[in-house]
């Protein structure tokens, strides 16, 4: 961990991390100050709230609509249906995007002109880049998110749905009742994994869907960080930035967890 030193130095490849003179909180004040500071929070912010609320619940309502589905047969193929995505390439994935919104020939632009509209290009319009990104997400993610819910609720006592049988149970108040409360210390749990990463939104496909006609919402911190970094070799002012992107995430993380110990849920420690 002695490289994040960096960040506290102004770094010269020939020097080495030793050699390279300290600046203190130069860096950081440098990035504090900057015209970039306020967009990226917000857009990082806003892009990583949107994908907790929209992908977070998917994954329980799921497993729980699976639970209590009949049929071992249909099971099977909607966990193969939903599970299948999570396979494809985030690369491929914005492949896909780029193809089905084409304003030209995408099927979603052949459908919105049949009924009368006109075409949108979605993939450069910044109004649309949270939604595309966070709901792909979605539709790849949520299938597999359920293999741990489901494994929660095989866990819950058989013996409990058939007493709530006996007394009249509907299935809505059997997941309620039953289902909910038997996996609440996995979704706590994964909720303050969750919140621990709120900051830290994944850099791979926000890049690849990234242009200069979104660039005012599709620019987060991970992004900035490997333009500032990487591509203009600035790499204590890079350093700096990631650094504080992790505190954030561990100020968080240790927060929520509190919080769920003292409401008398399950915690990380």
């Amino acid at each position: 961990m002695y490289g994040v030193t960096i960040a506290f130095k102004e770094f010269k490849p020939h020097l080495g991390i030793v050699g390279s003179p300290w600046v203190g909180m130069a860096n950081f004040e440098r990035f504090f100050s900057s015209d970039s500071f306020g967009p990226l929070i917000r857009n990082t912010i806003a892009l990583s709230v949107y994908q907790l609320l929209a992908s977070f619940p998917m994954p329980i309502v799921l497993a729980l609509l699976l639970n209590s589905a009949g049929g071992k047969r249909f099971k099977k193929v909607v966990q193969t249906v939903t599970y299948a995505p999570h396979f494809i390439s985030t690369v491929v994935v914005v492949g896909m995007l780029s193809v089905y919104l084409s304003p030209q020939t995408g099927i979603i632009n052949v459908w919105i002109k049949a009924l009368g509209g006109h075409s949108v290009f979605f993939m450069a319009d910044e109004g649309w880049f949270r939604s595309i990104y966070v709901w792909s997400g979605v539709w790849q993610n949520a299938g597999w998110g359920t293999i741990i819910y489901l494994a929660a609720l095989a866990g819950i006592d058989p013996g409990l749905h058939e007493a709530a049988i006996v007394d009249g149970a509907s299935k809505l108040r059997r997941i309620w009742h039953i289902d909910l409360p038997g996996i609440s210390p996995t979704i706590v749990i994964l909720l303050i994994l969750n919140m621990g990463s709120v900051m830290s939104v994944g850099f791979e496909k926000v890049f690849l869907m990234q242009n200069a006609l979104n660039l005012s919402t599709s620019e987060i911190i991970t992004t900035y960080v490997y333009k500032i970094g990487l591509v203009s070799s600035q790499y204590s002012f890079s350093a700096a930035m990631g650094l504080f992107n992790s505190v954030i995430n561990f100020v968080l993380l240790i927060v929520v967890n509190r919080i769920a110990k003292k409401l008398g849920q399950s915690s990380l420690w």
